[in-house]
């Protein structure tokens, strides 16, 4: 793959991820469903022209329907009167009433034809704009419902790891601690065995009271002889060593 063509499959990857996080479903379905009204009001708009038109078509029908009868009236009257001219406009004028009856016959069938026609376009339109309604609805409750269902998965799912690490430093400290006494366990068995010493300068222990047996004689003795050779008692804890 040419470097070209990777950095155009990064481009295109980014921005489907890009418009997967704008795109709303519930603002896809608000709008689709926006749409549909204003093709339903254009419908309905044009069915009211139509109608128009028809009424328009049908009174044009009956006034002109209307002039054949007089027309005829014209032209019988002309007669009776010597004027075969204008009895012979009077008849034109019928034929031409007749012809335009049958043109505003075909228009008002035609237009009222579109008329119904529109109107179960009308009628199919808003059965199809109630069910996508309900479906809408359906929808948009079932989004909303797994979007709950999302954050609250991914809250869980936060709160779990942060428990499974604490649960982890909790199993540190506790073998830490096991290993501690562990080693202070050893350690007073060393101690005991006599394999080691105590920082206190003395070995064995019977040894060392026998020490500080002898050193407590010791100091007797000398405290003793020191009485003897003065002649007298020390003196009172109270009294300064000048006085004596």
């Amino acid at each position: 793959m040419s470097l070209w063509s990777r950095i155009l499959l990064i481009f295109k990857i980014k921005t489907s991820a890009a418009i997967d996080r704008a795109e709303d479903p519930l603002q896809v379905l608000d709008y689709a469903y926006g749409q549909q009204h204003e093709l339903l009001r254009k419908v309905k708009q044009g069915l009211v022209e139509v109608a128009t038109s028809k009424q328009r078509l049908e009174q044009q029908f009956q006034k002109q329907h209307a002039r054949v009868p007089w027309l005829e009236d014209q032209a019988k009257r002309a007669v009776a009167a010597g004027r075969e001219d204008l009895a012979r406009v009077a008849l034109q004028r019928k034929q031409t009433a007749i012809a335009e009856l049958e043109s505003l016959a075909k228009q008002t069938a035609e237009v009222a034809e579109e008329e119904r026609k529109l109107a179960a376009v009308e009628q199919q339109l808003s059965a199809r704009i109630e069910e996508f309604r309900l479906h809408r609805e359906v929808t948009s409750a079932r989004y909303t419902a797994a979007e709950a269902q999302v954050k609250v998965k991914e809250a869980l799912t936060g709160i779990s790891g942060e428990i499974a690490d604490l649960s982890m430093a909790l199993g540190r400290a506790e073998e830490k601690t096991e290993r501690m006494l562990a080693r202070a366990s050893a350690i007073d068995g060393l101690i005991d065995s006599g394999s080691l010493e105590l920082p206190t300068g003395g070995g064995d222990l019977v040894e060392r009271e026998l020490r500080e047996i002898t050193a407590k004689s010791a100091v007797e003795e000398e405290l003793a002889a020191l009485k003897a050779e003065q002649g007298q008692l020390l003196p009172p804890s109270g009294d300064a060593p000048g006085d004596a």
